[in-house]
This record gives C-alpha cells, structure tokens and sequence, in this order.
C-alpha cells in the first residue's frame, strides 16, 4: 500500500483525524471472515453469558474459548502465570508480534434474564439469613472474549506468514490480578502491539488512562464466644467496622478528586456467636501508582490502629496492586480512522426499544442506543479518577491500542443488572462483531503499512517506565481447578494457597 500522508502541524492539545492510514474497504479478508462466522462468535458470547463464572474460576469458559482458537490452528499454552484459567493462543512465527485480549469473568450479584428490561435475578446464593444473587456478565466480559478471539482468527488468516498473533486470555480481570503477576512475570514481552476492547454505552476511542489501583485485604482474629455475654471475647467485626470508620474520615479530607476507595466486608457468622474471624477487602485507586501507594499506606496504618483498638491480631494481604494506563495517541488515531471507515454497530428498531424499555426500568432517559462513532478523545484535564484494569499494566510492557463498542443502552451503568440483561442479547452482538472488525482490521493495517506501525512503537518508546508496584514476592489467590478441567488442560493440582501475612507494607503491630 501507498505511504500515509504526514499529517499537518497542530497546536497542542487539539485533535485531528489524520490523513492516515489509507482508507482500507470494509469487506477485507479480516473483516469478511468475522462477517462470515458471526454466529460462531455471538454463539460463543451467549455461552459465556450462560456460564457466568466468577473471576479466577472462569473453567467453561476458558475451554471453550480455547476450543475454538485451536480449531483455527492457535497453539494453547496453559496456566500464565500460575493461574490455571489463563492461557496464551499463538499463531505464526514470524513477523510482527501482535497480541489480543481476552477476559470472560462475571461479577457477583449481578445474575439476571437476558432480554428482560425489569430486575429478574436467575441464579440466587446464601441462605435465608445471608441471600445473594448469582454472578453475571454486567460488565460484557462475555463479548469481549468473542470479540478479540474472532479479531485474532480474522487477522491470522489474512496475514498468515506475515505476522505473530498471540491471544492473551486472562483470568480475574474483575479482581485485577490475571495480568498484573503475567506482566510480572514477562508474559507479554516481544510484543509489537496489544489490541485491546471494551463493552460500554458507546462507541469510540482515545488515549486516555485509566487509574492505579491497590487491592489488599484486612483479616482481624479475635476470640469467639457466646453472643449473649460478650464480655471477654475479642470481636473481628470490632475491628472490620473501625476500620470502615477510618476509612469514611479519610475520605473528609485525606482524598483528592482523583481517589477512590471501595471495600467489601466478607466472614459472615450468626448473631449469637462473636465473630472471631472477619475480613474487610479494600480497593485504593489514584490517578498515578505512586499517589494510590500514599492513600494505601494511610489505609494500612488505619487498619494497625483499628486492630489495637480492638485487641485482635491483624493479618494483611497485598492481593495486586497496577499502575495507572499509558494511552496511545498514535494508536488511538488509527483506530479511530478504522472505526469511522467501519462504522457504528448495526442496531435494529428492537435492539433501540428493548433499550428504551431497560433505560425507563432504571429511571434513565429513554435514549436509546448510541448510534455513531465518538470524536477521538484525548486524556481528561484534569484527571479526575475513573475506572481502573489490570490491562494497565500491559500498556507498560508493549503499545497499548483500545476502543469501546456500544453492548448496553445510553446511560446504563456497567457493573449492574441492567447491563447483564443488554449484554446477553442482539445488542452485545451487534457490538462484539463491530469490536471484532474494527480490531482485526486495525492489525492487518499494522502490518501492511509499517510506518504506521512505527509510530505507535516510537510513542510507547518514549515514556518513561518505572518498576511495577507489585512485589516479585506476592503470590496471587488460586482456587483449585475441577479434575475434569486440570485433565483437559494438561495441569496438575496444586493445593490452594494460604494467604500469608504482609510484613513489607503493614510493619509491626
């Protein structure tokens, strides 16, 4: 193909749609594959859905995502980094190395019917004194695996011989833990390029980032006894709930606008008996891993003072901690030009009413579906917090190029049931195969036209890149596999870990 025209001197801060790349036509060998074999991706999309499995236990899931790349010639490689629900999926051996992303883990409580724009819960947990709902795909992880799995098979096969394409399915995207100990432990070195998606209410791109997050939890060990004369016992919710106190008072005026920090109390128990054992998960985000890590230290030294105050030991566990994202201007506007060359996702007049009906049930404006590809967006000034993914972590290891599709109406919020109830239906279809085109078109072009490709390599290049936050002696959380998945995949059973106490942040008590 013909070079791309440099484009024309901006002034800082602008944004522009460069004349580059060369307009490609939509009906490439790539995107007719995706066009193709779309009920093979949707299928796989709903059977992922149907599976919704937790993070780090995604077994279903896995398999038949694997399944279905070995079909097309990848070579799977289980286990990265110890976690027995990752793997990698390669193709070809030559060329430039080009990775995909893969996640497919549900969110707790989120269980719903697909198609039904009212709060139907399918799956229920717990017991009459502790009832949950069953996990689901309230964040699209679902379309995101079959989206990036048909991307990688469509852009193999059209340049077969001509580039490596590795699939990185990752475990605990939801926990943040799959890609911060595989980075750790140099999974996606040699990578030219990451090619990344998201679900969300829209369609678009940008460089923007997305921010550090420390996650750690709080274990307090009391004594039990008889909930109707607690004196002498030592309560570990003592200790859970000084430390939610604490936490609500950094928030007056130890938290800038740019942080956030979120927890969750697990150990359960029965009001007649004193809670010895207790634990509280904590997230700490912040715009840079160096300003989540003073916010998080201040959290540690509340949770010391918390488990003096209630005479219980303490046990602390660093689970993962990742630093903020590196966008990719150069990355950005090529995929912004392939989006725009593509085209919106395909909705049809009952994909846009089933969306005003699931908006109007939340008390959301009855908008509809988003309809058209957002302009490029550079990074919000000022930063003022936001999401966070482990896929941060990857942006420092290779260039990181992502985009957002449209699988959940205007002003549904991912991360609740109603997004699980979108993403189970025509709508994440339509979304997942425009992600799919837009990323297998978007790689073909990285690799026909090396400049481009260049480009986005010098701008990663160029940003400065300190050590992960993660230390090389964290272990992550692993839960045991079923023996049929550990004979399928070719692993041993390991027992599961005990989650050790953390002497290097916490100190002495």
């Amino acid at each position: 193909m013909t070079a791309p025209t440099p484009p024309a001197p901006r002034a800082p801060g602008t944004v522009t749609t460069p004349a580059q790349p060369a307009r490609r036509a939509p009906g490439t060998a790539a995107t007719a594959w995706i066009d193709e074999n779309a009920p093979v991706l949707t299928g796989l999309a709903d059977r992922i859905w149907a599976y919704a499995e937790p993070s780090l236990r995604e077994w279903r899931s896995a398999l038949a995502t694997a399944e279905l790349l070995r079909a097309h010639g990848f070579t799977i490689s289980w286990g990265t980094a110890g976690l027995p629900a990752a793997f990698v999926a390669t193709s070809g051996d030559s060329g430039p190395v080009l990775g995909f992303n893969v996640e497919y883990d549900a969110l707790p409580g989120l269980s719903q019917r697909a198609g039904v724009p009212r709060h139907e819960p399918t799956v229920f947990e717990g017991d009459e004194y502790a009832p949950a709902y069953g996990h689901g795909h309230g964040c699209g992880h679902n379309a995101l695996a079959a989206a990036s799995t048909g991307a990688a098979i469509a852009a193999a096969r059209a340049l077969r011989g001509r580039a490596t394409i590795r699939v990185f399915a990752s475990t605990g995207e939801e926990q943040l833990v799959g890609k911060a100990y595989a980075v750790r432990d140099g999974a996606y070195d040699g990578l030219d390029a990451f090619l990344d998606w998201h679900p969300a209410p829209v369609t678009g791109t940008g460089w923007e980032v997305t921010s550090a997050l420390y996650s750690a939890t709080f274990s307090f060990l009391g004594s039990p006894g008889h909930g109707s004369n607690p004196l002498g016992t030592r309560s570990g919710l003592d200790g859970v709930l000084l430390l939610t106190g604490m936490i609500e008072r950094l928030r007056a005026g130890n938290v800038s606008p740019s942080g956030r920090i979120g927890y969750a109390i697990g150990g359960g128990g029965a009001p007649n008996v004193t809670p010895d054992l207790q634990t509280l998960w904590v997230y700490v985000r912040e715009a840079t891993h160096e300003r989540a890590r003073t916010l998080y230290d201040k959290v540690v030294a509340c949770a010391a003072a918390a488990a003096v105050a209630s005479q219980t030991r303490l046990e602390h566990r660093l689970v993962t901690a990742i630093r903020e994202g590196l966008g990719n201007r150069a990355g950005a506007e090529l995929l912004h030009h392939t989006m725009s060359e593509l085209g919106p996702p395909a909705f049809t007049d009952a994909d846009h009413e089933f969306a005003v009906r699931l908006q109007e049930a939340i008390g959301r404006p009855g908008a509809g579906l988003a309809t058209g590809v957002l302009p490029l967006r550079p990074p919000a000034e000022p930063d003022l917090g936001g999401p966070s993914s482990d896929t941060s972590e990857v942006s420092w290891t290779a260039p990181h190029l992502s985009l957002t599709a449209a699988v959940v109406p205007i002003g549904v919020p991912l991360h609740s049931w109603a997004a699980t109830a979108s993403t189970g239906t025509a709508i994440a279809h339509a979304g997942l195969l425009a992600a799919a085109r837009y990323l297998a078109s978007a790689a073909v072009t990285l690799v026909e036209q090396p400049e481009t490709l260049a480009a986005v390599r010098q701008e990663f290049a160029a940003r400065e890149r300190g050590p992960a936050p993660l230390p090389t002696t964290a272990q992550p959380p692993y839960h045991v596999p079923p023996p049929s998945f550990l004979e399928e995949t070719g692993q041993s059973a390991r027992p599961a870990r005990t989650p050790p106490i953390s002497t290097e942040l916490l100190g002495k008590i």
